[in-house]
């Protein structure tokens, strides 16, 4: 088959490899999409602890059942299937606590095991027994059904940072991810969504998105912005979809008394260090919060969303490529002027 693999830094070759084989307990599909995300541009650049190259990346993943295994009884050749990446073990101190996400043992696809920038991936044997396969809805296509993996991460961080009915959330970074959060926080019933970024072209694309209120953070100041817009107070929920040390520090005087903060957009290695005024923690009493992933049921709940009109992400895929474009595709995705791109094996 073909597929890109990852080798070395910045060295993703698109070559032969050999057909992946379907273990007794397993799968293997037929990759149908594969959409790229900010950790696989920091995969190209710099590699990833958990990857020992070769290996094929990509893990925002939809396809087809083509082989199964003689153990495996629920599921058969011809479905259609998302594979929630993050693959607990389902036997540690958090997995027996149900917090699959915070699994001690987690081995991911594309990173402990082949993704899918590939045409075939085998699905693991762990993989389906945690219940990382989900059969994709019918009225779901294989590229929406590719980029539930990233609202799976948004519906994790908003169960975190508790978004509730008639509540204000400013979303900082109009990226994908905070087009996905504002959506998500209108579902959940928030009343005022206020998403801010330091690109205008970035913001005007975000406008499908159905925010109430956009700020161009780098002409002015939130600081200075957000107080008239919710009575005084501060927004209720602060979700920080971007990597920016400056917007995870300044999300502690934006918040309300008694808000929360998710620090959904990780800080780069070497760079996660940041000022916490813990005097603003004590007094007005709010919460931070992180986020990093998502369980199985999460993507099961991102599908079922998409399904339901409730929270739609087709209109944030800019473009699709054939799998010989992957790297092509990763230099776009880096540029910020692309919400998502789909490889397409």
């Amino acid at each position: 088959m073909k597929a890109v693999v990852f080798e070395d830094i910045e060295e993703m070759v698109f070559q032969e490899v050999p057909d992946p084989k379907c273990e007794d307990d397993g799968l293997v599909i037929k990759v149908k999409a594969c959409a790229i995300c900010g950790t696989d541009i920091k995969i190209y650049h710099s590699g990833h602890r958990h990857i020992k190259p070769p290996r094929i990346t990509g893990h925002e993943l939809s396809g087809e059942i083509i082989a199964v295994g003689k153990n495996v009884a629920d599921y058969e050749v011809g479905q259609r299937v998302a594979v929630a990446p993050a693959v607990p073990c389902g036997e540690c101190h958090y997995c027996k606590r149900s917090i699959f996400g915070m699994c001690d043992n987690l081995a991911p696809i594309g990173y402990h095991h082949d993704g899918g920038f590939a045409e075939y991936m085998a699905v693991p044997r762990i993989a389906v027994k945690t219940t990382c396969v989900n059969v994709l809805p019918d009225n779901v296509s294989y590229e929406e059904a590719a980029i539930a993996e990233p609202l799976a991460c948004a519906i994790n961080g908003q169960n975190l940072s508790g978004v509730w009915p008639g509540s204000t959330v400013l979303i900082v970074g109009a990226g994908p991810l905070g087009c996905m959060h504002a959506r998500l926080a209108r579902a959940n019933g928030a009343a005022k969504i206020i998403l801010a970024d330091i690109s205008d072209d970035r913001l005007e694309m975000a406008k499908v998105a159905g925010a109430d209120v956009y700020v161009n953070s780098s002409e002015k100041d939130l600081e200075v912005v957000i107080p008239p817009e919710t009575e005084g107070r501060g927004a209720d929920i602060v979700i920080t979809a971007c990597s920016s040390a400056e917007a995870q520090q300044q999300a502690m005087r934006l918040v309300a008394k008694r808000g929360n903060i998710n620090f959904f957009g990780g800080l780069p290695k070497g760079r996660s260090m940041i000022t916490i005024d813990s005097n603003l923690l004590h007094y007005r009493e709010f919460s931070i919060t992180g986020t990093h992933g998502s369980a199985p049921d999460d993507n099961r709940m991102a599908l079922n969303l998409i399904s339901g009109g409730i929270v739609p992400v087709k209109d944030l895929i800019s473009q699709t490529i054939p799998l010989e474009k992957t790297v092509e595709g990763i230099g776009m995705a880096e540029t910020g002027r692309y919400m998502k791109i789909v490889v397409t094996p």
